[in-house]
């Protein structure tokens, strides 16, 4: 299976009440494989769909989820640019099923002596 997850920033609190990202896209395209545990991973992810991050500076993140074809992966990934350095936020959903702070996800690795 291969998801698609798109950055947007629903809550801005720039002087202008406008983001400069806004209009862009900021996709990444996963390829989740063909195994069971994998889809199985995909299918928990694009059951949420909508993933929301609050930066505690009024600004938060949202990232939506879809299940795409991959001739629509290929397209996404041409015209996207690139996730704005997010990218820590999809691997968290990958690996966390939920946005963790990259300082709290450190904490949580450190800490866990069950992997």
């Amino acid at each position: 299976m291969i998801l698609s997850f798109t950055l947007s920033m629903p809550n801005v609190a720039s002087w202008n009440g406008k983001w400069t990202g806004e209009g862009t896209l900021y996709a990444k395209v996963i390829n989740f494989g063909r195994s069971k545990k994998a889809d199985e991973k995909a299918k928990a992810i694009l059951a949420k769909g909508y993933y929301r991050y609050a930066f505690g500076d009024g600004w938060s993140a949202g990232i939506s989820v879809k299940a795409v074809s991959p001739k629509e992966a290929a397209s996404i990934r041409r015209k996207s640019k690139g996730f704005c350095s997010y990218d820590w936020m999809v691997d968290s959903i990958r690996f966390d099923g939920k946005i963790v702070p990259p300082s709290e996800r450190v904490k949580v690795e450190e800490g866990d002596t069950t992997q």
